[in-house]
């Protein structure tokens, strides 16, 4: 049957009634088909990450939570991410204490040695981030993807001789004299970590969003060094470049240059030199703001550019009188109109645990404490350094509809607003998670005629409620399909993965002349 009168009959059986939707319920019909598919990265979705930065350095000193961290984030049996994104620390001016945020105090790789009269390597000082990123890489097993970024360079570098920012927060803070030195703390940080901890690291983002005026002088925190968009950022990225060759590093490509929003990336991309975008082998965008997010979307593509989405979180909430299910909703909107918008190869949440419990605090400054789950939080968990365990949240299990299901390896394929699709051609399987951000249950229709082949059957897995009550990656029975159609209702305030297997593709030209009249 044509795929166009197939469209039609179903929306004329839901429109009579007779597709088994629940009265009053809301009815969609939703086409999932390869024309839809991303090409970036060849089509090849690369996974799903977090950044270790700052989290691991707050909690690496216990074993026992490094290996839950591992376990619950990069485990088979948790969220199963495989990109882990290394933050090679700037350290402070051992004079300075004005980071009072617990976890963002990341240790640099380099001290002043008195006998030597000059800075050192050690390779001793950022244990905590090392120790889990080591059991991360581990528990992803073959799926690992390591990138290492810096947020700030080592504060003896920077013009202000502080990692927080400039005095000057819109002018550049890596010294004029110290690129080349720079580009040579991270490409050795990188060489150590590869030849000597026998991790393989995938990419080098030397700067973090760089054209900003965020990063100030003595603040809480250590995020980031303002870098000009054009010369400035062009100049550490050809220094990268040219360290890495002197290094003999020919698998680690550049990645740049983890901008705030779309449109600050767009303007790094445009003025960059020649030999700069030459020396990039991917472009890391942040997505905080939705500006220009299509528009580099349609650059990547028609420039076949490769690009990750390589930070993004926040503490909104969706869905109607959702509780503890808001922040999960709104997370599951994120993933979803981020990836629709700019189909990159990987999606990488800022930091799976933004928030710490402790009874003493860390390094005479006080943690945050639990969040209220009924609210919007950052972060998917909460470290309990008292109890010694990861206290896990709504968002936690709404982010793992996405992230154990659809693998590396898939081909991501839009299909709406509140819905993602991807396929694996060689399990010939497909994953749709869908959203209902309603209260009231609401019928969707999944018309999958574009495919040549389909089990007769979905597995259906689903999140909803709350962390006492609710379904945490619960098991549903099975749904049957109607020819080439599955309907399902969708639970208010939920988010529902299918999986269909025996699914074979259409050849293009098949699928296309389907479509005809």
């Amino acid at each position: 049957m044509k795929s166009k009168r197939l469209t039609q009959l179903i929306l004329l059986m839901l429109c009579c009634g007779v597709a088994g939707a629940a009265k009053g319920s809301e009815v969609r019909v939703i086409p999932i088909s390869l024309e839809n598919a991303s090409v970036n990265n060849g089509g090849v979705f690369e996974g799903w990450g977090t950044s270790l930065c700052w989290w691991a350095n707050r909690l690496g000193y216990s074993d026992t939570l490094a290996q839950q961290a591992a376990d619950l984030f990069y485990g088979d049996d948790g969220l199963r991410l495989n990109i882990m994104r290394y933050n090679i620390g700037g350290g402070d001016d051992p004079a300075h204490n004005h980071i009072t945020r617990t976890d963002s105090a990341v240790p640099g790789w380099m001290r002043w040695d008195d006998a030597q009269q000059r800075f050192v390597y050690d390779y001793t000082a950022d244990h905590n981030q090392l120790n889990v990123m080591l059991r991360a890489v581990k528990a992803s097993g073959d799926d690992a993807l390591v990138e290492v970024f810096s947020n700030s360079p080592p504060y003896f570098m920077t013009v202000s001789g502080c990692s927080s920012g400039g005095q000057d927060p819109d002018s550049n803070n890596l010294r004029e004299d110290c690129y080349a030195e720079f580009a040579e703390y991270l490409v050795h940080v990188t060489d150590y970590i590869q030849r000597e901890l026998g991790v393989t690291v995938t990419s080098l983002s030397p700067m973090n969003e760089p054209n900003t005026n965020y990063w100030r002088y003595f603040s809480e925190k250590q995020e980031g060094c303002h870098f000009d968009a054009g010369k400035a950022q062009s100049r550490i990225i050809e220094e990268v470049a040219d360290a890495l060759k002197r290094y003999g590093i020919s698998n680690v490509i550049i990645s740049a240059s983890d901008e705030t929003s779309p449109d600050k990336q767009l303007q790094a991309w445009y003025a960059y030199s020649g030999q700069a975008r030459a020396a990039i082998g991917r472009l890391n965008t942040h997505s905080y703001g939705m500006e220009g997010i299509d528009k580099l979307g349609s650059l990547a593509r028609e420039q076949n550019l490769h690009l990750w989405m390589s930070e993004v979180d926040g503490s909104d909430t969706a869905g109607e009188n959702a509780g503890e299910m808001g922040a999960a909703l709104w997370f599951g909107q994120k993933i979803i109109s981020d990836l629709n918008a700019l189909s990159p190869s990987a999606w990488v949440m800022w930091q799976a645990i933004d928030n710490h419990i402790s009874a003493e605090g860390y390094h005479g400054n006080r943690d945050y404490g639990m969040v209220d789950v009924n609210h919007g939080f950052w972060g998917v968990a909460v470290a309990d350094h008292d109890r010694q365990e990861i206290v896990l949240t709504q968002k936690y299990y709404g982010m793992g509809q996405f992230t154990r299901y659809i693998r590396p390896g898939s081909t991501l394929v839009h299909c709406g607003s509140d819905a993602l699709a991807a396929y694996d051609p060689a399990r010939k399987e497909l994953v749709i998670v869908a959203l209902n951000t309603s209260a009231r249950e609401r019928e969707t229709t999944f018309d999958l005629s574009s495919f040549e082949t389909v089990d007769a059957v979905a597995r259906v897995i689903r999140t909803s409620g709350s962390m006492a009550e609710g379904e945490h990656w619960a098991s549903l029975a099975d749904i049957p399909l109607t020819g080439k159609a599955l309907s399902a209702p969708l639970k208010g305030n939920s988010i529902t993965t299918f999986i269909i297997s025996g699914v074979e593709s259409m050849p293009r030209s098949a699928s296309l002349a389907q479509g005809q009249d």
